[in-house]
């Protein structure tokens, strides 16, 4: 039976030769994929805290002037799947995932020391990191789907990503 699910696709890497940290989520939410922006969804909180963790207002840009900003921080965000089939925006609901080519970051970010993981999806794939010499982290995730923890719980994890 062949499947009605379509094959999404993600999104470009935000990363330079100067990156340092990267931030990996799983996969774009539905909002980010239709817009086209990591983190669109209004209530994730990725915005939000890496203002607070790089100390300058990234949240309050528009997202065209976000990425340059972040990247001067020597900060990049991509995802760890390239490809999937989901059904809403939920990571429960990701169906043959396609993993990205991480191989690629030692020619694209000779720079890079640390991969901090947007939760436990993407937080599977640490050990790999960790293997390849990265410092890694586990992040709580900035989901809306994930508020069990506070916006300051959430802070206090993710500023070890600059330390």
């Amino acid at each position: 039976m062949l499947s009605t699910i379509p094959t999404l696709s993600g999104l470009a890497p935000v990363i330079d030769a100067t990156t340092r940290v990267l931030v990996l989520g799983s996969f774009p939410g539905a909002a980010s994929l239709a817009a086209g922006q990591y983190y669109a969804h209004p209530r994730n909180q990725l915005w939000r805290l890496l203002s607070a963790v790089l100390d300058e207002d990234l949240a309050a840009l528009p997202y065209a002037e976000r990425l340059p900003r972040l990247l001067a921080h020597r900060f990049g965000l991509w995802d760890v799947l390239a490809a999937c089939e989901r059904e809403g925006s939920l990571d429960s609901n990701i169906r043959k995932p396609a993993a990205n080519d991480f191989e690629r970051l030692r020619t694209l970010c000779p720079r890079l020391e640390t991969v901090g993981c947007n939760g436990q999806a993407s937080g599977k794939f640490a050990p790999q990191f960790a293997a390849a010499g990265y410092r890694t982290l586990v992040l709580p995730s900035t989901s809306p789907a994930h508020a069990s923890q506070s916006f300051d719980q959430k802070l206090g994890v993710w500023r070890h990503l600059a330390s």
